[in-house]
Parts: structure tokens; sequence; C-alpha cells
């Protein structure tokens, strides 16, 4: 039985407390129009494509680097990967939103990465983005649909994710190496969270 109090993270590390939502009946959503100068499409993805919008997505801001740390091979495969479905919303000529739909075995569907970078931030392209996900992952006939946040993420994105229809169920610390100690992201990327 684990301990109440605090537990020490050792120097070069960091912490996380990841929260597992799903959801398992497709839910009511409201209509939501893109603004004219933005839009939606699927994209078959570069590993140089992704790595730049998961980046300016996640990366610098909120310590998104799992994606990161792959070499070019290991992220090949999962971008090439027929059960997973990746999109992306342009405004101004540039790709500025990564949503990426895993469709697993026994009829789950996971949104692994759903993000938009700040140019996007506050134009209802968020939601717009989220109703395509739910809506594409349910056409397709799955069981459950689930997603994991974290502390690391914004910390708007719990809350949307239980707004639209995600229930928490499980909840998980993770502790690795500080991405901006190993050379996975810039030293000043995240300056919220301090290094230690």
């Amino acid at each position: 039985m684990l301990e109440n109090g605090l537990f020490a993270v050792p120097k070069g590390k960091v912490a996380v407390v990841v929260t597992s939502l799903e959801m398992h009946v497709r839910p009511l959503m409201k209509q939501i129009d893109l603004p004219e100068d933005i839009t939606f499409c699927q994209v078959t993805p570069t590993v140089e494509w992704y790595r730049d919008l998961f980046t300016r997505v996640g990366g610098l801001d909120w310590l998104w680097y799992g994606r990161l740390k792959m070499d070019d091979t290991t992220l090949q495969t999962i971008l090439a990967d027929p059960k997973r479905a990746f999109f992306t919303l342009t405004k101004d000529g540039k790709d500025e939103a990564l949503l990426e739909l895993h469709f697993q075995d026994g009829g789950d569907c996971e949104l692994a990465y759903f993000g938009l970078t700040a140019a996007l931030i506050g134009t209802g392209a968020g939601r717009y983005l989220m109703n395509e996900a739910i809506t594409r992952a349910w056409d397709a006939a799955i069981r459950r649909f689930h997603v994991h946040t974290c502390t690391h993420d914004s910390p708007q994105a719990l809350g949307f994710y239980i707004r639209s229809g995600f229930a928490p169920y499980k909840r998980e610390v993770d502790i690795d190496d500080d991405p901006r100690l190993t050379g996975v992201l810039p030293a000043d990327s995240c300056k919220n969270i301090p290094i230690i």
C-alpha cells in the first residue's frame, strides 16, 4: 500500500500526474463552424512535419517530448501505421493543429495527440477539432474512445476533455528524464516547470 505524503523526485527528472479518461457512447455535440481562414484536412505525415508540429503544439510550452525522443525510424513506423489517422487545421498556409487517432484492436480508439498552436487558441478551432475527433472515432464503430492528459499539458486540457464527454477513470504518476537536460527540447522550454 502506498503511503500518503511527498516523494522526492531525483534531480534531472520530471514528474507528471497522468489522468486517463474514456467515453463509451458518442456524446451530443454542438455544431461549430471554423472561421473562414482556417481549414481542416487529413494528412499523411512525414517525420519532419510531425516533429515540427508536435514541438510547436506542445513541446515548447507544455513539455511534450515522448515522440521527440524517438529516432526517425521508430517514429516513421508509428506514422505509417494504417491504424492511425492524422489531421490538422491550417491557417495562413501553415499547419497549426495536431489530431492523431489510434484505432486499436478490440474496438478501442485512442485520442493519441490533440492540440493547437497559439495561432488558433481562442478561435473556436479546438472545439471544432474535438468534434471531428469524436465523429471520426465513433463513425468507425468503436466501443470505447479514450485519452490521457497530464500536468505537463495545458491547464485547460482536463476540463476540456471532460466537457467533451470523456470521464476520468485512472490517475498515475510518471517520472522521466527532463528532456531539457537530455537535449530533446531546448533548455528554455516550458518556463513554468523549473529545471532541478
